[in-house]
């Protein structure tokens, strides 16, 4: 008998001061039975840092969505979708082949990719002439540490709050707060 996955709710109220995005989701997270906490909670941080291009790509009139993630490796882990059923944005976490993207960049305008596992920086250095053509592809590093202080922020019902500003990202709930600053790789 196949595992099921296991449901999250979480409030989250998103203050993006750096590009003027304001609001409130109401969010359900399945985390696959092979997924961790820290893996969804990326999930999770990667839609907040994002969630401003709801505004500035689709003027607030799209779907800004967690994918089927570890269940259908065709399905990004988070996408925003516009009201002609375009994807906007193709959003990847953890450290996926290059193939994969290559053929999210001929599906969606943008493909963001947010590594944050310890050994991101070997994975860099093998793929990195892979991507280098992929124009629609942009790579962020989160760090480690910071990915599993996420982890702890992991309930399966969360009240949480996401603050951007100048472009660092702090989440924060009863449980405490996470700092975290994405560099950019590519």
């Amino acid at each position: 008998m196949a595992l099921k996955s296991t449901i999250f709710k979480a409030h989250l109220a998103i203050a993006d001061i750096d590009h003027g995005y304001y609001a409130d989701h109401a969010l359900t997270l399945a985390r696959h039975p092979s997924e961790t906490d820290e893996r969804m909670m990326v999930r999770l941080a990667a839609l907040a840092l994002q969630a401003h291009q709801l505004n500035d790509l689709c003027n607030g009139d799209g779907q800004l969505a967690f994918g089927a993630g570890l269940s259908d490796p065709e399905d990004p882990d988070v996408s925003l979708t516009d009201f002609t059923g375009r994807k906007r944005l193709w959003i990847e976490v953890g450290q996926p082949e290059d193939k994969p993207l290559s053929k999210a960049c001929s599906k969606a305008d943008a493909v963001i990719v947010y590594c944050f596992h310890h050994a991101a920086e070997v994975w860099w250095k093998g793929i990195e002439s892979k991507l280098s053509r992929l124009d629609r592809l942009q790579v962020w590093r989160i760090p480690s540490e910071a990915a599993q202080e996420l982890a702890r922020l992991a309930e399966r019902s969360m009240q949480l709050q996401a603050t951007v500003q100048e472009g660092a990202l702090t989440i924060s709930s009863n449980l405490g707060s996470v700092h975290l600053e994405a560099v950019r790789w590519k």
